[in-house]
């Protein structure tokens, strides 16, 4: 590490001076000028190679290093021993970029002076691996007209890449260095290898920065929060009580009814702030996001280049970073943040505690914050839609001994002949053999499927009313209520290939001299569909994020946040098709379209359209959701976010360890530094993902919760893990995020409120077209003779004469066709001998519109309730409506009275000095002692001091 004061930022002449210099720069030639000079000191024998100057070297007289003192070399690199400081101890370690350098290595070229290459620092001439004719042992360099002793090298392509990427990171510092930055970089001592720039931005940076953003930051006012009397506030203080072993042990405010008066900054009114101490005064988080800002802005002239990211992308550098707070295992009695994340936090011993919001937001920031406050508000909400859920599948499994349906389908005595499942090879079959499907029906179709539909609906409302009113209080105490701020078939050609293997599969296995997977056809179909749809589903989802991204950056959006909330919902709807798409097909197109017997639709020549099963396509459903939800959430969202990381991590330490030669470097540290152990960490790329799996979920949840009321259940299971699982995350395998300041969650609210409409005409429509909840309801009210469910299966059974089978259709072999001369199918037809035969019956159009009206009614019904809740429930609590009320006159007291009190030392500093002017000559110095008297003796009645002592430099 080498230590330099800085250069003066170059006025125009000086740069132009600099560049007439230089007439051959490395990245405008492939050819580079070297003086000869056998006496120069620049170089140095690394490993018995000599090393060469070049560009790259040549910026080790001024590296841009803010000090000086009188270390030797040998004791540059250590730094300090937290890692977190510049080698001086002192000033903070803010922003870190790291990079990847390569030097040529020299060699040097015969001449007819000198036949035999020289040795030691003789020469200063470099060679690259340029084109010489095979065996030749001389080069004939080009010599550039009127520069005598200067002596032109040819570069490879690969060598001035890497000159151009030295001259692009010494202008971006050096940049930095003028925007007052102040910088700390290590010395290249290696023929290759990587490099870290660190940055400390001085206090004169951060205020001045600090007052362009508007960062709102703590006043010497406090004031008192007023609370809720009555009723609440001694069922707050039961339900604190009780929840006590469940709070994380980190520090809290002392005194919880009073809250610091924040203002935006403001140089000319630095008085108002409460600084103790200006290198603490802005916190780290406040201080990275202050030098991200000046990177994103700081540009190079070379091929236009627009900040940091521009330069990353470049490969100028590898990466752009701010420090964690020192490792995160360790416990003792002076723990940084890091390390209170994780005992806290961060590991699944303390699932079961309330997760440090506060904390978070103040290591990671304001929309991380609000992620995993919205994470802690969906994972409590689960719980009453899981209890409830469990009880409806309990109500299923008590009451399924007395459906009277599944006992008329399990009865042998009273059998059903049904027609052939499939032509020729498929014989007729008992109704009573599908007893087990009916009986595990019933444990999802029952009435109590749709008093869960409906209080699912009125859940999600009530969900996300309570986070709006969850959000708005977190923003009142983060100080952020000020804040301002094309087609894919792909899905569906996947869809199509499931629904063509499920038809193909049940005609090879119906063609099977083997009576066990005959038997089991309809089960072996729906299991191995299921596990292609999830294979196939986890595949497009990665492809997805990738066409997302693609879409977006055609459409060049003008803003950030505007390319993130594009890239977002282009990301969702597409995932959202790939997810749902496999269980729309099962709910509403599967056995809708399959024709009757004797005039069945065929596709792909004489292969038929796939039957739900005699109990309904419901269960099936039930297992397409389950297998999806659980598959997606254990593969994709569990073992992938453990093992990929895991994975790119290691595949990043063999690169290096690959690539980098086996040199020792002298200066640097025998323990690693912090900077060194952020690099290898998976750098951060947003919470896209995170909202995202947490999205499809909840849509899990909510979409087709009344085919499978134990999907909350799995969802809370999962999330308990996933909320520690992403916390490991972020704390252990990250690097630091950019904090950024938010209000809310920007568009996920949308989706989700999306999500929650939808969610009830989806509901709607599963009930009334999937199950059998309206043909019951008609029976028994409509057809029954005596008001049971009694013969209901035998009303939902049409009649067909197998005499009308077309010619090839019938089956073959089969021992009861003498016998059979009336199969059953179900459907709502006429029988054969009637006039109509095998139209529909009058009985099928009034199920239709009375399955149509439960969806208008159930519709409007649940809407209605919705609306009501979200009426009643106000988006801002009361408490923190009036509490902003009270902030902004307390803010307007708190101006007057500054205001007033600097009024007053003016005219009292101007009454003082007109006195002292009587005095005589001597009344210049006279007045300048006394305003600096008086200003000690009011120090000791007012807190101006910060102003007139200490900060008097801003």
């Amino acid at each position: 590490m080498e230590t330099h004061k800085p250069d003066f930022p170059l006025t125009s002449s000086q740069k132009t001076a600099r560049s007439a210099r230089d007439p051959f720069p490395a990245y405008n030639s492939k050819y580079l000028t070297v003086p000869q000079n056998r006496t120069s000191t620049h170089s140095s024998r690394i490993n018995g190679a000599l090393e060469a100057p070049s560009c790259m070297q040549s910026f080790s007289s001024s590296i841009i290093n803010n000090y000086l003192d009188g270390t030797r070399d040998g004791d540059v690199a250590k730094g300090s021993s937290s890692g977190m400081h510049f080698r001086d101890r002192k000033r903070k370690v803010d922003y870190v970029l790291a990079y990847h350098y390569r030097k040529r290595l020299p060699r040097h070229l015969p001449t007819p002076g000198s036949p035999e290459p020289m040795h030691g620092a003789a020469s200063l001439s470099v060679v690259s691996n340029g084109g010489t004719a095979k065996g030749s042992t001389e080069l004939h360099p080009q010599e550039p007209l009127g520069l005598p002793g200067v002596q032109v090298v040819e570069l490879s392509p690969l060598d001035a890449l890497e000159e151009e990427k030295q001259l692009q990171r010494e202008e971006y510092e050096r940049n930095l260095v003028e925007a007052g930055l102040e910088i700390e970089k290590d010395p290249e001592n290696k023929s290759q290898g990587l490099s870290f720039v660190r940055i400390h931005a001085p206090w004169q940076v951060l205020s001045r920065e600090a007052e362009l953003l508007r960062i709102k930051m703590p006043t010497k006012k406090m004031y008192e929060i007023t609370e809720e009397g009555g009723i609440l506030k001694k069922l707050n203080e039961i339900w604190c009580k009780l929840t006590e072993p469940l709070q994380p042990q980190v520090p809290r405010q002392e005194n919880t009814n009073m809250k610091t008066l924040s203002y935006p900054f403001s140089r000319e009114k630095i008085y108002l702030y409460n600084i103790k101490d200006k290198d603490t005064f802005f916190d780290s988080a406040t201080r990275s996001r202050i030098v991200r800002e000046i990177l994103k802005r700081t540009s190079t002239k070379a091929r236009s280049s627009m900040g940091i990211g521009t330069l990353i992308a470049n490969n100028i550098y590898d990466a752009a970073y701010p420090l964690h707070d020192g490792e995160y295992e360790g416990k003792n009695d002076d723990m940084n943040e890091r390390q209170l994340l994780y005992q806290e936090w961060a590991r699944y011993g303390v699932f079961y505690k309330f997760q440090p919001i506060d904390l978070i937001r103040k290591y990671f920031g304001e929309k991380i914050g609000l992620y995993f406050a919205w994470l802690g508000l969906y994972t409590e909400f689960l719980i009453p839609s899981s209890v409830v859920g469990i009880i409806v599948f309990l109500y299923g499994c008590i009451t399924i001994e007395s459906d009277i349906p599944s006992k008329e389908m399990c009865d042998q005595h009273n059998a059903f002949t049904m027609c052939p499942l499939c032509d020729k090879f498929c014989d007729y079959w008992n109704l009573s053999t599908a007893c087990a499907t009916a009986r595990a029906s019933h444990l999802f179709d029952n009435p109590a499927t749709v008093f869960f539909s409906i209080f699912m609906a009125l859940w999600a409302t009530m969900f996300l009313e309570q986070w709006k009113r969850l959000q708005m209080r977190l923003c009142y105490f983060w100080d952020l209520t000020g804040l301002e701020e094309e087609e894919i078939t792909l899905t569906c050609s996947a869809v199509f290939g499931v629904i063509v293997y499920r038809i193909t599969t049940a005609a090879a296995l119906s063609f099977s001299t083997n009576q066990t997977p005959r038997s089991n056809v309809r089960v072996t179909v729906t299991a191995t569909a299921v596990i292609i749809n999830l294979v196939v589903i986890l595949i497009l989802d990665e492809i997805y994020g990738a066409v997302a991204k693609w879409l977006t950056e055609i459409e060049v959006p003008k803003t950030e946040k505007t390319f993130e909330e594009r890239l977002i919902l282009k990301a969702f709807l597409l995932k959202f098709v790939n997810s749902y798409a496999p269980i729309f097909y099962v709910a509403f197109f599967k056995g809708r379209f399959v024709g009757r017997p004797g005039h069945y639709v065929y596709v792909f020549d004489g292969y038929r359209m796939e039957e739900c099963a005699p109990g309904g396509c419901l269960m099936e459903l039930c297992i397409q959701l389950s297998i999806i939800m659980l598959g997606k959430q254990l593969i994709q969202n569990n073992l992938f976010e453990i093992g990929i990381p895991k994975l790119k991590k290691l595949f990043r330490k063999l690169k290096d360890e690959r690539t980098e030669p086996k040199e020792v470097d002298t200066n640097q540290s025998k323990d690693p530094q912090q900077w060194d152990l952020d690099y290898i960490l998976e750098p951060f790329t947003g919470l896209t993902p995170e909202y995202m799996e947490m999205i499809i979920q909840f849509g899990f949840v909510t979409l087709f919760v009344a085919s499978f009321p134990l999907a909350p259940v799995f969802a809370l299971l999962n999330n308990i893990i996933e909320v520690r699982l992403d916390a490991k995350k972020f704390v252990t395998e990250l690097r630091r995020p950019d904090t950024v300041r938010e209000k809310d969650i920007g568009i996920w609210y949308n989706i989700l409120s999306g999500i929650g409409k939808l969610s009830v005409i989806i509901n709607a429509f599963v009930i009334a077209i999937t199950s059998d909840f309206i043909p019951r309801l008609m029976y028994q009210y409509a057809y029954s003779q005596n008001g049971t469910m009694h013969g209901f299966i035998n009303h939902t059974l049409s009649y067909f004469n197998v005499s009308h089978l077309k010619a090839g259709t019938q089956p073959e072999n089969s021992p009861f066709a003498q016998d059979v001369l009336f199969c059953r199918f179900k459907d709502y037809r006429e029988p054969p001998w009637s006039p109509n035969q095998y139209e529909f019956s009058k009985q099928h159009w009034a199920v239709l519109s009375a399955r149509l009206a439960f969806v208008i009614l159930f519709q409007n019904l649940v809407m209605f309730l919705s609306v009501l809740v979200d009426w009643m429930i106000p988006d801002i609590p009361k408490d923190i409506s009036e509490q902003i009320k009270k902030e902004k006159s307390v803010l307007v007291d708190f101006f007057l009275k500054e205001e007033h009190e600097k009024l007053k030392l003016i005219e009292s500093f101007i009454s003082h000095d007109k006195h002292k002017h009587k005095s005589g000559a001597k009344g210049s110095r006279i007045r300048a002692a006394s305003f600096q008297g008086y200003q000690v003796n009011r120090s000791r009645q007012s807190s101006f001091t910060s102003f007139s002592s200490q900060h008097t430099e801003v």
